[in-house]
């Protein structure tokens, strides 16, 4: 029979190892809104890739690769140890990514190896391990390893927005692409008629004059094929202004596509942080949309105070990015992207217990208390809600991550003393 103490160990060292796994997932997906080490380790990842991608380029100079061979060589190898422990952290604490969670680990592991960051993950780390197995020439295996360019996507938000765009609007580009080539066909077979027998070395048959199509429609034009007969030359103005039209449309659907997603992107981010706040937190999707809807922006420059000390407090702040200060009588406390303060304003007429200070270029959402005041006019459940709170012994019963005034709420509950915000 085994010892009962031989299965607590067992049972916590497999705890251990859950908690290390969902750890290193934290990091590499920077799942925390505020994490220093994820935010050390994605700049190290950030500035690898570009060390890597600018590598590969100056290897293909023969005096750089000439002098600093035994350099570049080291440093590829680093890379390579870099990013294969990368790729097999990121396999290992697959099962607490969201997607895969409460799957069985080895099925969890195997669905993330098909997704495409994964491959792409994979793609970085073969190069190198390709040069150790079959002893190639590393230069040669140079702009295949460019591929680690492409995992800046994973790190750059405007990437993946981008991506998520040309994804989103793909049956439309080709369609757009669809009615490029068949101007490009007509155009060719057009140019073919009107000066196969003028030039048939530029236009003696219509491959060849698709070739004139192309540059025509995409706007080049290198001046190699010219047509000489008049109609060739209306054939052409034709086609310079069909190009002009048709390379509009895949820029113009792109660029609509980027805006919504980032509009949508905005959206949740900043839904998610108003949900957050217990004022708001009983309120439906209607209800959360309306404070969506007052809510005002404002970017803050470094240095740049938005309230002091004593002053009237009737606004709730939300920080988009940057950094705040707030400069209290017990000390100053730091809050960053994705926290919020101010919301006892938003209770009763107070003054504000802190001055608030800028440390970096900050963008917030700002709620002014009156725009409450007439959301709640509209809006019954909401002044129920607060009115709910005014009533309530206790205040804040969720004690919100990343709001300050749990140092507040002590004068604000306490009916002797003055009230703050």
């Amino acid at each position: 029979m085994e010892p009962s103490g031989s299965g607590e160990a067992a049972v916590d060292a497999t705890w251990d190892m859950k908690r290390w796994r969902k750890r290193v997932y934290e990091v590499l997906e920077r799942d925390a809104v505020r994490d220093t080490t994820a935010h050390v380790v994605h700049v190290g990842l950030i500035l690898l890739i570009l060390g890597n991608a600018a590598g590969a380029v100056l290897e293909t100079v023969p005096e750089i690769d000439t002098e600093y061979r035994i350099e570049l060589h080291l440093f590829e190898m680093f890379s390579f140890l870099a990013f294969s422990t990368e790729y097999a952290l990121r396999l290992w604490a697959a099962p607490e990514h969201p997607r895969f969670r409460g799957l069985p680990s080895a099925k969890a592991r195997f669905r993330y190896a098909l997704t495409a960051n994964a491959i792409i993950d994979l793609l970085s780390v073969l190069p190198f391990g390709l040069v150790l197995l079959v002893h190639a020439d590393l230069r040669t295996l140079a702009l295949f390893r460019l591929v680690r360019f492409m995992k800046l996507a994973r790190y750059s938000p405007g990437l993946a927005s981008l991506v998520e765009a040309i994804r989103n609007e793909r049956h439309a580009l080709v369609a757009c692409f669809g009615i490029i080539g068949a101007v490009v066909l007509i155009s060719a077979s057009a140019m073919y008629i009107a000066e196969r027998e003028v030039q048939p070395k530029v236009f003696g048959s219509i491959p060849l004059a698709a070739w004139w199509a192309v540059v025509t429609v995409t706007t080049v034009g290198y001046g190699d094929a010219v047509p000489v007969t008049l109609v060739g030359r209306l054939i052409a103005a034709a086609t310079m202004l069909c190009g002009l039209i048709m390379l509009a449309l895949p820029v113009g659907i792109i660029a609509s596509s980027f805006a919504d997603v980032i509009r949508r992107r905005d959206f949740v981010v900043t839904w998610g942080m108003v949900a957050r706040v217990p004022l708001f937190a009983d309120l439906d999707a209607a209800g959360i949309g309306e404070i969506l809807r007052i809510l005002s922006s404002h970017t803050a420059q470094p240095g740049e105070i938005l309230a002091r000390r004593g002053d009237p407090a009737r606004s709730m702040y939300f920080i988009l990015s940057g950094e705040v200060q707030v400069e209290l009588e017990e000390g100053i406390v730091l809050l960053g992207e994705g926290q919020f303060f101010g919301e006892m304003a938003l209770l009763s007429r107070t003054v504000r217990s802190g001055t608030i200070r800028c440390l970096t270029r900050t963008q917030l959402l700002i709620l002014d208390g009156r725009d409450l005041e007439d959301l709640m006019a509209r809006r019954p459940e909401i002044r129920k809600r607060i009115d709910d709170l005014r009533g309530a012994r206790t205040l804040h019963p969720l004690k919100p991550r990343g709001d300050i005034l749990s140092e507040e709420m002590g004068d604000a509950q306490n009916d002797d003393g003055p009230r703050r915000s």
